[in-house]
């Protein structure tokens, strides 16, 4: 297994995953339920940071690798899920918008994993629409964990306002990219079940 800067940081943001899930289960006579927000959301911002730093260490340094071209986006669905179900769990989004978000995530990368198999990866490799959706819902999910309100020079956010617009902002461009990738592989899924039958 290679070891190098970038897979640093794509561990990092995996060890960071239940700090974003844990820090809600701290008795409250330790951290209050504000606090544990602002604590909350600090984590998920720095384990996205990563998420961006890894990539363009890889890159600049090339030190690119199978291994952490696996492990990157396994880290990326990882944090995802974990902050939807804490944010589910809370009641700061629809049961729905979390399934659209996690059931797109598995089965593009089962998708991904079979067209690998067969060598038609680059069919469904990352487009535009994916990384406007995954912008979308890495802005969303730290305004939810915030849940508050933010003042900035004369300026007041509704964290939870915009986070709720976003993430469903989200849910709308997963299910766009979901159909995108699928009509991508549907020459080769329609090729591949034809033969079995």
């Amino acid at each position: 297994m290679p070891f190098n800067v970038p897979i640093f940081l794509t561990w990092l943001r995996i060890v960071l995953i239940p700090l974003v899930v844990g820090v809600y289960y701290l008795p409250t006579t330790w951290l209050s339920p504000v606090e544990m927000n602002w604590v909350a959301s600090g984590v998920f911002i720095l384990a996205a940071l990563t998420d961006w730093f890894d990539g363009f260490l890889a890159r600049r340094w090339n030190q690119t690798s199978a291994f952490g071209a696996f492990l990157d986006p396994v880290a990326d669905k990882l944090m995802v899920a974990a902050a939807l179900l804490m944010l589910l769990q809370m009641g700061r989004i629809n049961a729905l918008v979390a399934l659209i978000i996690i059931g797109r995530e598995i089965t593009i990368s089962a998708l991904r994993e079979w067209m690998a198999q067969i060598g038609a990866s680059r069919s469904v490799a990352v487009h535009q629409l994916g990384k406007v959706k995954t912008a979308a819902q890495m802005v969303a999910i730290p305004l939810l964990l915030f849940n508050g309100t933010v003042a900035w020079g004369g300026w007041r956010i509704d964290s939870r306002f915009w986070g709720t617009w976003l993430i469903y902002v989200a849910a709308i461009l997963t299910l766009w990219s979901m159909l995108y990738y699928l009509r991508r592989a549907w020459p080769q899924i329609r090729e591949r079940g034809a033969g079995k039958m």
